[in-house]
């Protein structure tokens, strides 16, 4: 079962695409989109967690921007038009909106109280800054676009954390790859896993560098550490 509930936060409100499991109370996990808005990957996703007993709570980030966007073809436009809102995104406003939307997560009906958050590129970014600011009860990052900029945070990180990322990420290279590593490193909350050979994007559904058998273990391993951290 799939529905939006509507989250006030100071300036306004935005929607958040929800998608219940056949069994409550359950553990609430907040999906964070990548730059295509909450598009047809974002909620298979929630849809996937939902069959695993997880209440998915995914937050349109773009909100203040273009309430409601959906781009799902990978078309020359629709990527034109997600970097340009990329491009105008307040990273800072955006990770106290994926922040407001834990706390909601934690309070939702039919929760057990508990919320994580897992994220894709730019959603990966706000995973891995939510939880160095504000925290959740566990968090996944996939591919995190620009983490690197930010590694001084890694120390602040005091939920539990993974990081997935493909070798070969075209937009994450081997120096942004290590400055993270490096970084995470001497911080216990936090578990990276590389993929050989993965592009950025291996475990979006529909995309175009889509590796089903590193999606299978990197999904594999995120669903056990849900598990584990959130029931």
């Amino acid at each position: 079962m799939a529905d939006y509930v509507t989250i006030e936060v100071p300036g306004g409100a935005f929607q958040a695409y929800v998608a219940r499991p056949a069994i409550e109370p359950a553990p609430a996990v907040v999906v964070v989109q990548e730059i295509f808005g909450i598009n047809d990957d974002i909620k298979e996703t929630c849809a996937e967690l939902a069959s695993r007993g997880f209440i998915a709570v995914a937050p349109d980030l773009f909100w203040r921007l273009e309430p409601g966007v959906s781009l799902s073809h990978w078309s020359e436009e629709e990527w034109k038009k997600g970097l340009d809102l990329y491009g105008r995104f307040d990273f800072d406003q955006g990770v106290r909106d994926v922040a407001a939307t834990i706390d909601h997560a934690r309070a939702i009906a039919g929760g057990n109280g508990k919320a994580g958050v897992m994220g894709y590129c730019l959603g990966g970014l706000m995973t891995f800054l939510v939880s160095a600011r504000f925290h959740a009860d566990a968090a996944v990052e996939y591919y995190g676009g620009g983490t690197e900029g930010y590694a001084g945070e890694a120390k602040d990180i005091g939920n539990p954390l993974i990081i997935h990322v493909g070798t070969a990420d075209e937009y994450i290279g081997p120096e942004a790859q290590a400055t993270i590593e490096a970084a995470v490193a001497s911080n216990p909350n936090v578990t990276f896993y590389s993929y050989p050979g993965c592009s950025h994007a291996f475990a979006r559904h529909t995309g175009t560098k889509y590796d089903a058998e590193a999606a299978a273990l990197a999904n594999g391993r995120t669903w056990d550490f849900l598990e584990t951290h959130l029931r």
